[in-house]
Formats: C-alpha cells, sequence, structure tokens
C-alpha cells in the first residue's frame, strides 16, 4: 500500500524536472552561441541546482562532506562510485567551481533535455560502452585540457550504475589515461551513498525521504604513485566507504 503513494508524488516530481529541462533548453543554446562555455557553464549549473530542489519534493536532502580536501589552483580528477542519475547532478553543482567535465556514456548524449545538450556542446566525454577504445582521444584531451587549464573531470570506473548501492568491479583505462596526460593533477577519491535508493523500484515510481551522501576522501597527487598503487588506493578508499 505504502508504494502506492509513491506514484502521485513521482508523477509531481517528474513534471516539475521536466519544465525545468524543457525550459532551460532554448537557453543553454543561446548562451553557448553568445557567451561559449562560460555562459553554458553558468546556465547549466543553475539547471542542476534546480534539478536538486526539484527532488526535494521526493524528501530528498544532499550532504558534501569534507570539502576543503579538494585541492585548488591545480588539476583534479574526481573518481566516484555511481549509483544513480542523481549523482551527476550532486557532483556537478558542488564541484561547480572545479569546472568539472564529466566522462560519461553516450547514451546521455540525446533524448534528455538539456542534459544532453550540455554533454554533446560541454567538455565531457562520451563513451560507447560497445566500443570504449573509441573514447581514448577524447579522454586524452580532457586530461591535457585540465592540465592545462587546472580544471577537474569526473570519472565513474565501475562504467555503469549500481541498483542496489554494492558496488562493481573498477576499470582502469580511463583513469589511467586522465593520470597519464594530466601528470600534475591529483586524483580525489569521492564515495556515494544513497543515491540508489531514490530509484532502486526504477524509475517509476522513485522512493521517497532519502539522505544522499558524497564523502570527499584525502587527494592522491598522480605523480607521487605507480598507477597501479594509485588505483588499488583509489578504489579501496572508496569502496571501504560505501554504506549498505
Amino acid at each position: 500500500m505504502k508504494k502506492v503513494f509513491l506514484f502521485p508524488i513521482s508523477l509531481v516530481y517528474y513534471f516539475f524536472f521536466l519544465i525545468v529541462m524543457c525550459a532551460f533548453q532554448p537557453i543553454l543554446w543561446l548562451c553557448n552561441k553568445i557567451f561559449g562555455y562560460q555562459g553554458l557553464k553558468k546556465t547549466f549549473d543553475l539547471v542542476t541546482f534546480l534539478s536538486l530542489k526539484c527532488s526535494h519534493i521526493l524528501g530528498c536532502r544532499y550532504t558534501f562532506e569534507n570539502m576543503d580536501f579538494i585541492p585548488k589552483n591545480v588539476p583534479v580528477i574526481f573518481v566516484s562510485n555511481h549509483q544513480s542519475l542523481s549523482d551527476t547532478a550532486g557532483m556537478n553543482w558542488y564541484l561547480r567551481r572545479f569546472h568539472p567535465a564529466f566522462v560519461t556514456k553516450k547514451e546521455l548524449g540525446k533524448g534528455i533535455p538539456s542534459l544532453s545538450y550540455y554533454v554533446r556542446n560541454g567538455s565531457c566525454v562520451m563513451i560507447d560502452r560497445n566500443n570504449p577504445k573509441q573514447a581514448i582521444p577524447q579522454i586524452k584531451a580532457l586530461a591535457e585540457y585540465i592540465e592545462k587549464h587546472k580544471r577537474s573531470a569526473v570519472i565513474y570506473p565501475e562504467g555503469t550504475r549500481s541498483k542496489n548501492g554494492e558496488p562493481k568491479e573498477f576499470a582502469q583505462s580511463g583513469l589511467k589515461i586522465l593520470c597519464k596526460y594530466a601528470p600534475s593533477a591529483f586524483v580525489v577519491p569521492i564515495t556515494i551513498n544513497n543515491s540508489w535508493k531514490v530509484y532502486q523500484y526504477g524509475y517509476f515510481a522513485l522512493s521517497l525521504g532519502h539522505h544522499l551522501i558524497f564523502t570527499v576522501h584525502k587527494p592522491l597527487k598522480v605523480n607521487n604513485y605507480l598507477f597501479n598503487e594509485l588505483m588499488a588506493k583509489t578504489e579501496k578508499t572508496i569502496v571501504d566507504g560505501i554504506k549498505l
């Protein structure tokens, strides 16, 4: 019976969420054409902020812990577990000062108003999971970009979201390329908890009243470690922070 009440609340959430995403699609296009990257980014930051506000309808709360751990004025590679679409909105908003560029699946490049436009026209890298090697030059270019401009990349090494919160095996290739071509970067592990619970019944109906917690761990300087050591330490730090 409890689940029955989730359907009308989910409808209300999707109604306001779609209004935000559709309304900002032409605004993103206009800001991108007139002001370029800065206009696109500032506008998409607002989109993610409003999308988080919409999720308050579902009773979602967000906490981003240990922000002071993140080094400033250096290239940063944020590495995180992945539990739901809420991860990207939370990371983009709370990490906005670091200009995060996401390594994401190509499916997000179409079909979702505002988000798909930003993925295609921002600094994001889209990966075809059936042919991941095609993204190697783009990931290399992203690494060189964050190295030059002292900005950040976000990568989910699991490759796809966990539907029950349990971490999947971390793939090395994307992070390895980022570390190779951004040697002065810091890897910052982030553990996400409770994001999967919002979608535990699927995309409809959505679950209510969850506290999404993003925990930032201490940074690891890329050129202080052999890559295998860095990878193992990063994965262990993230996984050890997951609470099921």
